[in-house]
């Protein structure tokens, strides 16, 4: 849908403020030009770089972030008072395009906070963004708190505001007390009550406390709001602010209700929420919206067969818009078997309908004891359920006890020819323990060539996988198995190795009962 200039929403992203204001989430200099950098190639038409009266450093970044920058506006933030507004311009003066942000507490609660009577706030604000705009054709101004702000003195200092020279109006929802209604209203009554309204571009700043500063700031766009506050991530004060990638999503996705467009280049957006995530040490929840590990990622068995048939049946925007490969459907104890073969599939394993159901119901028993089963689990079970092995040996059951109060022990039960057996032996440790029963049941004289684990994924969950290799008269044969039980692994592998060896016996027309027991 085309929209006309009026209709095009501004991106300003105040990460590097607001975002780092957040407790713990300080990013060094250099940290600070990166995100800079990344977020003007990314298409944010309005960057806040900092507080630049804040410190030496704060000051450095933001300078620095003007001189360097390309396509964005570089804006700094600054108190109404004429000290900080100096030394925000000295700060941003460099830039292509530089704006200086001035605020000051409009709310009852706020104004307390300074002992300023409203005649003496409304003088101060004259006086500030006058001093501003003397400086800067390109002047923000905000009444913080101004959804708690009485309506008729919320009109009034705005009013002041625009008649000063300031350009931008941003009304910022600094508790994230209000509600989309509200939001919308709110806005809507502003341009069609303040003199001068229409000369302005109206902005919204959300703060998530009730988790709805995303809902306000497109309800405040619905009611005249042409530029969003936001920050990668959603990153700010206590519950953060409006993310980015939301509403730029919202925007893209439900143009048929927000017909309003952005200069945002979409695809970017995960590596940026990526970079953000590592350089302020916040991690993106996993089923954060857009971002989160899990926004593209569909486990349940009925959603996997509707994605593999239509994406659209359980996505509403394409996980290449904002900078993801491609949908991905982790395999867990709610996968079906579709996901399951087009797993397989993908990587490069074609099995027969047999096979798919034996591996199929092997990794339900994994997927019991694991919360996700990872590619190399997969190809593990496809190993273990290898076609052309005879079952003469099987594991029933297996109980160690190991620990530094002494030798490790096996309780070994095992399935020979159609006949159960049991043994127990001692060892050192468990899987010493455990080959020693196995061969106590099944004397051989097979030699231990390899005995290797790996734990093919991460955590303490992890599923290790065993490989075993033995040798006996020339004939060597390999075993292996995966478990997220170690011990497990190894027997069944060893076990596995052993049935390999007997089929090859007797393919070479030995009789396999005359194997005596060798001490490996």
């Amino acid at each position: 849908m085309t929209t006309t200039k009026k209709d095009r929403v501004l991106i300003f992203d105040t990460t590097l403020r607001d975002g780092e204001q957040s407790p713990g989430a300080t990013m060094t200099h250099d940290e600070k030009l990166e995100i800079a950098e990344l977020l003007d190639d990314m298409g944010v038409d309005i960057i806040e770089a900092g507080f630049p009266i804040a410190s030496e450093g704060d000051f450095r970044a933001v300078k620095e972030i003007a001189e360097r920058s390309k396509d964005a506006v570089i804006c700094g933030l600054a108190r109404a008072q004429l000290p900080d507004i100096d030394r925000c311009y000295e700060a941003v003066k460099h830039a292509a395009q530089p704006r200086i942000h001035t605020f000051i507490g409009t709310s009852p609660l706020h104004r307390a906070i300074p002992n300023l009577t409203m005649d003496e706030m409304a003088e101060r604000i004259h006086e500030t963004v006058t001093h501003a705009r003397n400086l800067c054709d390109n002047v923000q101004w905000s009444p913080m708190d101004a959804t708690r702000t009485e309506w008729d003195y919320l009109c009034r200092v705005i009013e002041i505001a625009i008649k000063a020279g300031a350009t931008t109006i941003n009304i910022p929802d600094t508790v994230g007390y209000t509600a989309p209604r509200e939001s919308a209203d709110l806005i809507k009554r502003l341009i069609e009550t303040v003199p001068g309204a229409d000369d302005v571009i109206f902005a919204t700043h959300c703060h998530n406390d009730l988790g709805m500063a995303t809902a306000n700031a497109l309800a405040a766009v619905e009611g005249g709001a042409r530029q969003i506050e936001c920050t990668i991530n959603g990153l700010g004060e206590r519950a953060g602010n409006t993310a980015l990638e939301e509403v730029v999503m919202a925007l893209k996705t439900r143009g048929d209700i927000m017909p309003f467009e952005t200069g945002i280049d979409t695809r970017k957006i995960m590596h940026i929420s990526r970079r953000v995530s590592t350089v302020s040490g916040f991690p993106v929840q996993f089923n954060k919206a857009i971002v989160g590990k899990n926004a593209f990622a569909h486990e349940s068995g009925i959603h996997q067969d509707g994605m593999l048939k239509n994406a659209e049946t359980f996505e509403i925007m394409r996980p290449e818009d904002v900078g993801i490969a491609g949908t991905s459907l982790p395999l867990g104890k709610h996968s079906g078997r579709a996901a399951l073969r087009a797993k397989l599939k993908d990587l490069g394993v074609e099995v027969g309908d047999n096979q798919l159901k034996d591996i199929f119901v092997r990794f339900k028993e994994l997927a019991d004891r694991k919360k996700e089963v990872f590619d190399d689990d997969i190809l593990a079970l496809v190993t273990a359920t290898t076609d052309g092995d005879t079952n003469r040996l099987q594991l029933v059951n297996l109980k160690v006890v190991c620990g530094t109060g002494g030798p490790a022990e096996a309780s070994l039960e095992m399935e020979i020819d159609g006949e159960e057996h049991s043994a127990t032996c001692t060892g050192d440790g468990p899987v010493d323990a455990t080959f020693k029963a196995v061969r106590e049941l099944h004397p051989n004289k097979a030699r231990l060539q390899l005995y290797q684990v790996n734990a093919v994924t991460e955590g303490t969950d992890a599923q290790a996988t065993v490989s075993v290799r033995l040798e006996e008269d020339g004939m060597i044969a390999t075993g292996q198995s995966a478990n997220t039980d170690t011990v497990v692994a190894s027997a069944l592998a060893y076990i596995h190795a052993l049935n390999r060896l007997l089929v090859r016996r007797a393919k070479s027309g030995k009789d396999v009962k005359e194997i005596s027991y060798k001490d490996v």
